[in-house]
């Protein structure tokens, strides 16, 4: 791993329909363009990303997606920041960005929600990807929704219960993400922090394979606990905004492009299966399955994802 690194530029990216999406630049200037694409959905990107990139070869953007982190407005501070937000608008925000920022090409870098953000832009945008270093993959179709809620519930019955007492009566659980985000949208601040608390709750349990959950210290932020909140089940809710073959219906259309996928055998947010079909399809694609990993890269994956990104620079 590399040292974190410091942005050298920062701005604000204006979207024209009421976004301001947060962008920073670290590294070299002259290296290889690198993308960011971060999870949660409604995470942020963090500087820890910057870890996997060797700063003398890379030009690293990291960006904050609509209503995340440093962008305008903040979903943990009004429903506003879920307007004019799918994944559509998130694709042509980074096009709008690489377009400003002058680079043709960049190697694509997520992990979670953010390699489904990134395939769906490589397949729509394949010219513009130079290759794809994708962990924790998922693509966030029906099924695997369904898998990380209901498929779970049969795992954990008790927390999955208790995510289902949340709701109100009469509440259609059939989709869970979207019943627990009509109470996030709620006018009653109360209401909508009990909804937020009831999916941290869930998301925790899920990141913690066996034992005692280990709650995540980032939910201990009430706005980010409501804004991630907001947004994991606007997109999760709507199965990404995407038809259900929108990525793995076009995977021919990067077929050429280098992929290098990491995957824990016990992540169970989703099924490995995703990213196995993934790499069958894709000729050029490397599936790396960490067997004592959970929704995270491990130190193996860790080391995968590095050393492909020195493969990947120029």
């Amino acid at each position: 791993m590399h040292p974190v690194q410091q942005p050298y530029e920062t701005g604000m990216l204006a979207t024209g329909d009421g976004h301001e999406v947060y962008w920073e630049q670290c590294g070299n200037p002259d290296g290889t363009a690198l993308l960011v694409v971060h999870g949660g959905p409604g995470s942020g990107a963090s500087p820890w990303w910057t870890q996997f990139c060797d700063p003398a070869r890379y030009r690293v953007v990291l960006v904050d997606q609509r209503g995340s982190g440093r962008s305008q407005p903040h979903a943990g501070d009004t429903t506003a920041a879920l307007v004019d937000n799918t994944t559509a608008h998130l694709i042509a925000d980074f096009e709008h960005l690489r377009s400003q920022l002058g680079i043709d090409s960049w190697v694509l870098f997520g992990g979670s929600w953010g390699s489904t953000l990134a395939l769906a832009y490589a397949v729509e945008h394949p010219e513009r990807v130079r290759a794809l270093a994708l962990w924790a993959v998922v693509t966030t179709r029906r099924h695997e929704v369904d898998w990380l809620t209901h498929t779970m519930g049969h795992v954990y019955p008790a927390e999955f219960d208790a995510l289902l007492a949340a709701l109100p009566a009469g509440a259609d659980s059939a989709n869970v993400p979207l019943a627990v985000h009509r109470l996030l949208v709620s006018p009653d601040p109360a209401v909508a922090d009990a909804g937020a608390r009831a999916w941290c709750a869930w998301e925790d349990r899920l990141a913690t394979l066996a034992g005692a959950v280990q709650p995540s210290p980032r939910y201990e932020d009430a706005r980010f606990r409501l804004g991630f909140s907001r947004i994991v089940t606007h997109y999760f809710g709507h199965h990404a905004f995407l038809a259900d073959d929108a990525i793995t219906g076009r995977l021919h259309r990067i077929a050429h492009i280098p992929a290098v996928l990491v995957r824990g055998r016990l992540d169970i947010a989703s099924p490995l299966r995703v990213a196995h079909e993934l790499a069958q399809a894709l000729p050029l694609a490397e599936l790396h399955v960490v067997e004592d990993a959970v929704h995270a890269p491990g130190g193996e994956g860790e080391q995968v994802l590095v050393d492909a990104l020195d493969r990947f620079a120029r």
